[in-house]
């Protein structure tokens, strides 16, 4: 039996047919369901991803079925659409209701909301198999008209699901702590609800004022809960998937420039839209290339930047245990080499009788190397205590000159024994005391005195005290082989040592400057090297506040300016 009026063939148009109707099913069906798959294909495991796509299907289903319902005459079509539809329409918010708690949780439903939901489906699908939600069908009108039964039933299902919706957002937004997790919900909620609103209200009021063109406004609704589902994904990460804004730019272009070719009637139109959709295909594919080769050198960068943090902690930690090392085994080693000291000198002194001179030469040598071990193990404690932040100094009001001229005194020998002068120059009018701690400040200076009588074959050293202004000015000057410009940078580093020091003195472990420079930046003073090149000397510059307000007499705790800091 057919309806009274002349019959379209499917999917052709007719004046009986509404001009939007297949731009309201063809491409929201098919973006949602392409959508669906796209989500599932990328995330089989995730259970969302599958409730997802069984939502789409169901979507499609249902525009497929309305549709077929609109563009035919045959009652017996018509009906069985129609009946089948309504199984598929009633089925959906059940579905978006089990995958929005799903979505939110993270976990699946109990086991006895899910029988109930299957179970109202199945009492619907019973209802429409018994006849019990068509009345009649009008041939005149070409429509299938429902029973009240059927509009009950939905209602209150309905009903239930948006209140559904609502309990499990509220409780869930509570439970959160994050503000972006509560972001995410509140958007897709949004989406669940809008889609749902749309399809429901306006499937009802069409119903009620027989007015079922307003049903295609409806489907719209999927697509605006497709638009926060992109956007979930792209900046949330949701459902496991990463999506990048190019993929998604491009998948509405082209669904939007194909939707075209349902309602475009004249041929030039449609053979434009064609170019533009292949050209869209196109430049969409190799932005999308190029775009996922640039997310894929960044996720490789994070990658190894996470690696080389592991890497860098670990690396602390090692850093950590070999100062603590260090600083036990120095701890160990000073005892023995100070009582070996204290016997070499009083032996040299003839406390146990008169030393024979082959034997004294021998001990002389021993004592020398002692003082080495002894000066190199001193090193490493301080080392160890810089790094640690556990350096104390003893500030005291110290005259300056006195204290270059007593190291001066005990190197004067040194130098005799070596061919070189040792001279001092003082300034003529005397420097006000300097609150510094005297035991670290002579030992950075007799450090550099050493060091310059080491390196000096020929001439000598000068050290000279000058008064400059606000600073106090102590230069080690010698006359020996000089810095190279590159290894000046690194004078003041850790066991670093030049190659022309390695050569003349094979002794030193390159910790000397490195300690030096912690103990009078902790004064708030500076040191540096100046040197014209290879060869022709080199200069020590010490510069100490005569002014400090950061430190008082006693003993403090000054934290080097080499110390770890604390993390704030």
């Amino acid at each position: 039996m057919f309806c009274d009026f002349s019959a379209p063939f499917l999917f052709i148009y007719s004046s009986e047919v509404p001009s939007l109707l297949y731009y309201s099913h063809v491409p929201t069906a098919i973006v949602a369901l392409l959508f669906g798959l796209f989500i599932y294909f990328k995330n089989r495991n995730n259970l969302a991803s599958k409730l997802l796509l069984t939502v789409t299907v169901l979507f499609f289903i249902l525009n497929f079925l309305n549709l077929l319902s609109w563009v035919n005459v045959d009652s017996r079509i018509i009906t069985t659409a129609w009946l089948t539809s309504q199984v598929v329409y009633f089925s959906l918010p059940i579905f978006l209701l089990y995958l929005h708690y799903v979505f939110l949780f993270k976990k699946n439903v109990k086991p006895l909301y899910r029988n109930i939901g299957f179970l109202t489906i199945v009492a619907l699908t019973v209802m429409v198999a018994l006849g019990l939600t068509m009345s009649y069908f009008n041939i005149i009108s070409c429509e299938l008209v429902e029973t009240p039964i059927l509009e009950i039933y939905q209602n209150i299902v309905f009903a239930l699901v948006f209140v559904g919706i609502s309990v499990s957002y509220f409780f869930r937004f509570r439970q959160i702590e994050e503000g972006k997790e509560k972001r995410g919900i509140t958007i897709f909620t949004l989406g669940v609800v809008i889609f749902l609103a749309l399809l429901i209200f306006t499937w009802q009021i069409a119903s009620v004022f027989d007015f079922f063109e307003l049903e295609q406004y409806g489907l719209f609704g999927m697509v605006i809960f497709l638009g926060f589902l992109g956007y979930l994904i792209v900046q949330y990460k949701a459902f496991d998937v990463k999506v990048f804004g190019a993929q998604a730019l491009v998948f509405a272009l082209v669904v939007l420039i194909g939707s075209q070719f349902f309602y475009i009637q004249n041929p030039t139109n449609r053979i434009l839209n064609g170019i533009a959709f292949v050209l869209t295909l196109v430049a969409g594919y190799y932005l999308i290339r190029s775009v996922g080769m640039e997310v894929k050198r960044k996720e490789e960068l994070q990658v190894l930047s996470d690696s080389l943090a592991v890497a860098n902690d670990r690396l602390k930690e090692l850093d950590t245990a070999k100062s603590e090392f260090i600083s036990i085994a120095s701890h160990q080693l000073r005892t023995p080499l100070t009582a070996i000291k204290g016997y070499l000198s009083l032996i040299l002194e003839g406390s146990y009788g008169k030393v024979p001179p082959a034997i004294q030469d021998v001990l002389d040598k021993l004592y020398t190397v002692n003082n080495r071990l002894t000066q190199l193990v001193e090193d490493l404690l301080n080392v160890s205590r810089i790094e640690a932040g556990r350096i104390q100094y003893n500030f005291q009001p110290t005259h300056i000159e006195a204290l270059a001229a007593e190291l001066v005194d005990m190197f004067a020998l040194n130098a005799k024994a070596k061919n070189l002068y040792l001279k001092i120059h003082l300034p003529k009018v005397a420097l006000p005391q300097l609150m510094i701690d005297p035991n670290k400040i002579k030992e950075v200076m007799q450090n550099l005195i050493d060091n310059a009588l080491k390196y000096t074959k020929e001439g000598g050293v000068d050290v000279i005290v000058e008064n400059a202004g606000d600073t106090a000015r102590i230069i080690i000057k010698d006359t020996g082989i000089g810095i190279k410009d590159e290894d000046k940078e690194h004078l003041f580093e850790k066991f670093i040592r030049s190659k022309e020091t390695t050569k003349m003195v094979v002794s030193g472990a390159g910790l000397g400057l490195y300690v030096g420079k912690s103990f009078v930046e902790a004064h708030g003073g500076k040191i540096w090297a100046e040197s014209e090149g290879p060869g022709k000397g080199s200069r020590f510059i010490i510069e100490l506040p005569v002014v400090n307000p950061n430190v008082k007499q006693g003993v403090s705790d000054q934290v080097s300016a080499l110390a770890p800091q604390e993390k704030k």
